[in-house]
């Protein structure tokens, strides 16, 4: 029974979304019961429309009724009573939501674009309702406007692992559209360092392009840069070589960052460091260990990569073993897989989002929308954003500007609506 617990859960379970997967098995009785494999061999094309128009009805009439549960969901929010609610009922692992989700509309948009109802052989799938919840946020956010605040990760979500942003990266002019139309901008990425240089580096062509922009000066200074998860905060400025400057901290801590003791900060990352130690040498791993100001955590030695079950071996126990220390249930932190090396840092993206909420003024989470690429319940630094705003999952860059262009779209389309 252990081993099959562990692989049940240590191997699975932390790889699921829960609510993603409850309303992929709701999709999946319209799928068997409507689809028609043999419709696709056939030449008379008003039946195939017809089967797609009927699949579509009903896909749409499910989204709708999760639709309903999830407003019923945020109706209890309101009252206090949201463990009581029917989706906690059903979905025990699910979150607090910012706004409610317009799933119906979303469906049908991408049901536009993803051809699903056509589908005979595949059913709704993952990514498939993955990128439908993104829609269905991005449009209760859009109607409900204005969007005051996105944040994004940095690998894998504004440009590849390992990468930097460019001055060719497609994302560029539509960040600064966001930045137009009065969004206020923050990178919160995990990358950790006290010297502005290092950040130049990864977001030249951003920052280049910001700078030779004709956006107002007041309107530069609303992008930041929160390193280390939530340990550093970097401003524009158009007198640095390098476009940032540090910001003081006590212009951007919440109060409880403040009183984070140096002592337990300390104590937290000697435990973090030992249970790397004892995890490169349990598992053979060809690894060099990086002890951080404000992190830890292994990178691989010059021409090795680490294969993904060791990493998430690695930020597994490492998440463990903090959990059960005393300092670990004092102090937030954050175990995350960085796709080649795992670091475990003090605090985590919830904070870093907050901060950026702080520093503009008192941001509500219902208006603001952080895009990143890990929102797994483990070994994913995205996942704890969740606590402080609305989210979008995105596989790739390439998803980030779609995400972006539907923003831009659907911010038009509700804009002839209000004239």
């Amino acid at each position: 029974m252990t081993t099959r617990y562990r692989v049940e859960y240590a191997l699975k379970t932390h790889r699921r979304d829960q609510l993603i997967e409850w309303i992929k098995g709701l999709l999946a009785v319209p799928f068997v019961l409507h689809s028609k494999p043999t419709a696709a061999l056939e030449s008379n094309a008003e039946s195939v429309d017809h089967m797609a128009t009927q699949t579509q009805r009903r896909y749409a009439e499910i989204m709708r009724d999760v639709e309903e549960i999830i407003g019923d969901h945020v109706a209890c929010q309101l009252e206090g009573t949201q463990n009581r609610s029917k989706l906690k009922l059903l979905v025990p692992t699910v979150a607090n939501f910012f706004t409610p989700l317009a799933l119906h509309d979303a469906f049908i948009w991408q049901d536009q674009r993803r051809f699903i109802s056509h589908r005979r052989f595949v059913p709704p799938s993952f990514n498939d309702i993955r990128l439908i919840l993104n829609t269905a946020q991005v449009m209760s956010l859009v109607r409900n406007g204005p969007l005051e605040l996105v944040t994004f990760d940095g690998d894998v979500t504004l440009y590849d692992d390992g990468e930097s942003l460019s001055p060719d990266n497609p994302v560029i002019p539509r960040i600064l559209r966001l930045m137009e139309t009065g969004s206020k901008i923050g990178i919160v990425t995990a990358a950790g360092y006290t010297d502005a240089h290092r950040y130049y580096e990864r977001l030249y062509g951003l920052l280049d392009a910001i700078y030779a922009s004709n956006l107002p000066p007041t309107t530069k200074q609303n992008f930041v840069v929160i390193g280390g998860e939530s340990n550093y905060c970097f401003k524009f400025a158009e007198d640095s070589p390098d476009r940032l400057k540090l910001v003081p901290r006590l212009e951007w801590l919440l109060k409880e960052m403040v009183l984070w003791e140096e002592a337990d900060i300390t104590a937290l990352l000697d435990i973090a460091e030992a249970s790397l130690k004892d995890t490169v040498k349990n598992l053979r791993m060809e690894a060099i260990v990086v002890r951080k100001e404000k992190a830890v955590g292994i990178i691989p030695k010059p021409g090795y990569k680490f294969c993904r079950e060791v990493l998430e071996e690695t930020v597994l126990i490492a998440q463990k073993t903090l959990e059960l220390s005393e300092v670990g249930n004092r102090l937030p932190f954050c175990a995350f897989n960085g796709g080649n090396d795992v670091f475990v840092d003090i605090g985590d993206k919830s904070w870093g989002v907050l901060a950026c909420q702080r520093f503009f003024g008192g941001i509500d989470g219902g208006k603001t929308l952080h895009v990143g690429d890990q929102f797994l319940s483990a070994g994913a630094n995205d996942f704890k954003a969740r606590l402080a705003c609305t989210t979008a999952w995105i596989a790739n860059p390439a998803e980030t500007v779609t995400l972006l262009d539907e923003i831009s779209e659907l911010d038009e389309i509700q804009k002839r609506k209000t004239r």
